[in-house]
């Protein structure tokens, strides 16, 4: 569903409200790129070495698993092995900008849809999603909403699976942000309606302090690390 009508619509008013034009002037832009130019960034940990050994060492500790490839053409059939392994069947939803990879070659059926949600109705039990970027520092997937990217696919399902290119490794949340402003920010462009951040399963620890995985989305996670794109 295509929102960004809606918001600007919200957005307009709230300018009108405060006695400015209904759309954003290029002053005001060069204003907020000034403040974020000057704005003091906060300690940061020091990360050091190889971000690709950071990141799966880390995905790791936060309970995802990691397999690396070559191409993302290599993809389905890793991705393959694991649903045998983990006895998961051989259906996923997928984003529809993975439908060009040959997942039939594969063995994998897989539909670019949002998943169901309805488990009377046969729920889909496997959503597979690329990512914006990852954070080595604490082993996370950053996925951005839209209409050819539905966050629901990796919140539904009870697996997630994601692909992540190596070359898209940051070491921060703060050089995670500075890529979102410099490639999806502007004039030109719209920030997308949700940012999650992945780190490994969904858990909770409410009940009697005891760790319980999946409680509120994926019981698993598993990352494919695409290392030479």
């Amino acid at each position: 569903m295509d929102t960004s009508k809606a918001r600007a619509n919200i957005f307009a008013r709230i300018r009108t409200n405060q006695r400015r034009g209904p759309a954003i002037t290029a002053p005001e832009r060069a204003e907020v790129d000034n403040y974020l130019t000057r704005h003091p960034v906060g300690p940061q940990p020091a990360i050091a070495g190889d971000l690709k050994l950071r990141f799966t060492a880390m995905s790791e500790r936060m309970a995802s698993t990691v397999e690396e490839v070559g191409r993302s053409t290599e993809a389905p059939a890793a991705i393959a092995r694991y649903l045998e392994k983990n006895q998961l069947g051989t259906q996923a939803v997928i984003w529809s900008t993975l439908t060009h990879l040959d997942w039939a070659a594969a063995g994998v059926q897989v539909q670019a849809r949002p998943p169901r949600r309805d488990e009377s109705a046969g729920a889909d039990p496997v959503g597979i999603t690329g990512c914006f970027c990852a954070l080595a520092e604490t082993g996370t997937v950053v996925l951005l909403s839209s209409e050819a990217t539905p966050a629901s696919t990796h919140l539904l399902p009870a697996t997630h699976i994601a692909l992540v290119p190596a070359s898209r490794i940051v070491a921060t949340m703060e050089d995670a942000f500075a890529l979102m402003r410099a490639e999806r920010g502007g004039a030109q462009n719209m920030m997308p309606r949700a940012v999650n951040m992945v780190s490994g399963p969904s858990r909770t620890g409410d009940i009697e302090q005891t760790i319980v995985l999946g409680a509120h989305g994926p019981f698993r996670v598993h990352i494919v690390l695409v290392t030479d794109e």
